[in-house]
């Protein structure tokens, strides 16, 4: 999760909480994920690459089973697409 963190860490906290609602969820609940205490769920992972403007893509969020998830990203990860 050091990613969505170091992402996090450039926001102030009305950005935060402006993040948070954008991506439609809390920001308690975002920073659980940011700290790895609870999983970001696919629909939150779409949610943060897409408002991040992929600087936490899904791959960042789930580097042990995003292909499983979303098989098309394993093509580009394959070509080296990622930046996992």
């Amino acid at each position: 999760m050091s990613k969505l963190k170091t992402f996090l860490d450039t926001l102030s906290s009305d950005e935060k909480q402006a993040f948070a609602a954008a991506c439609k969820t809390t920001w308690p609940h975002l920073r659980n994920v940011m700290y790895g205490y609870r999983p970001a769920g696919e629909k939150l992972s779409v949610a943060i690459e897409q408002n991040s403007q992929r600087k936490v893509t899904r791959i960042d969020l789930h580097p042990d089973d995003y292909w499983e998830i979303w098989p098309e990203l394993k093509l580009v990860a394959t070509a080296g697409g990622a930046h996992a």
